[in-house]
């Protein structure tokens, strides 16, 4: 991760973005960086065992950016498990899962028999990438990490299919079946994390902690592009916009979400506002996306059994 760039280099920037010893504890905990010979960046050294979160009381607003951070484990939970399963037909490892809350187990799932070696590659890779931000993300939180909640990659898919008129009431959507099947489910996600992530930065009071989760944030949006970019091409311009009008559907009156082409029928890769703007979403409206489920509910869709966590419910926009 670290590769190329000189030991004064990382202190320096260590020190620069971190706010206070605590934070740069955290910081180097969560990066593997032990072993780079930045002992002393802390001042008077760095004791590198313990929780994060839980067991630095001294630092303001920790619960605050604890809670933000583990709103963002959910999620990764989910884009991992579904990543993991269509590249490599298993999802995250037991010590990739524990924590507070209730751990749960995960329905559905399969690897893709793709059609192509390009589309095989960008799961493997995303999966990766997604594999990586759990063990970030809980490697940051420490102790105050929450387990892998109960996840739905079966019957969510089917329901928010139905929702979006991909297939008929009643009817099952699986999206491992194949390659199309498995990058429209993508869609469902990748552009939700990028509004996700967006909402959520004004949240973070930990520099350090908001440097990555931007850093989180753009990869979100390389994947979004990646995934858009794909689907146009192999003309899924009416299926891309029915998910899309699905979950405008959900998550309040304002339109946040673009199709991949617009009203002209252009290409659409990057949904921006007037402005060039990547579109934001409260906690609240992404879970009422990941819940599918308008109303102001805790459970539902692909947690069903909802999130672990503070940030747990959905806002009514019914």
């Amino acid at each position: 991760m670290f590769e190329g760039f000189s030991k004064a280099f990382v202190r320096e920037a260590i020190n620069r973005s971190a706010e206070n010893a605590v934070d740069r504890r955290r910081f180097l905990r969560a990066a593997g960086m032990t072993g780079l010979g930045v002992a002393g960046v802390a001042g008077g050294g760095l004791a590198l065992s313990g929780a994060a979160f839980a067991s630095d009381d001294s630092d303001d607003g920790a619960a605050t950016d604890a809670a933000v951070l583990n709103f963002a484990l959910n999620l990764e939970y989910l884009e991992a498990e579904f990543y993991l399963r269509g590249a490599f037909g298993e999802g995250l490892n037991d010590d990739q899962i524990d924590g507070s809350g209730k751990l749960g187990e995960v329905t559905g799932g399969y690897k893709v028999d793709f059609e192509s070696k390009l589309a095989k590659q960008y799961a493997i890779e995303i999966a990766q990438d997604e594999r990586d931000h759990v063990d970030f993300l809980r490697a940051a939180l420490g102790d105050a990490k929450v387990a892998r909640p109960a996840i739905d990659l079966q019957d969510a898919f089917s329901a928010a299919a139905q929702a979006a008129g991909l297939v008929g009431p009643g009817e099952a959507f699986d999206v491992f079946a194949n390659e199309d099947n498995f990058l429209l489910g993508a869609y469902v996600f990748e552009d939700v994390g990028v509004t996700a992530y967006k909402g959520a930065s004004p949240l973070i009071t930990n520099k350090t902690f908001l440097e990555a989760a931007a850093g989180i944030l753009a990869v979100e949006a390389y994947h979004a592009g990646l995934i858009r970019t794909v689907l146009l091409a192999k003309g899924f311009e009416d299926a891309a916009g029915a998910i899309s009008d699905a979950r405008d559907s959900l998550d309040g009156d304002t339109d946040l979400d673009q199709g991949i082409v617009d009203s002209d029928g252009n290409s659409n890769i990057v949904p921006t506002d007037e402005n060039g703007i990547a579109y934001s979403r409260t906690a609240g409206q992404v879970l009422n996306i990941v819940y599918l489920n308008p109303a102001s509910v805790t459970s539902g869709g692909f947690f069903p059994n909802g999130v672990n966590g503070g940030i747990n419910t959905s806002d009514d926009n019914a």
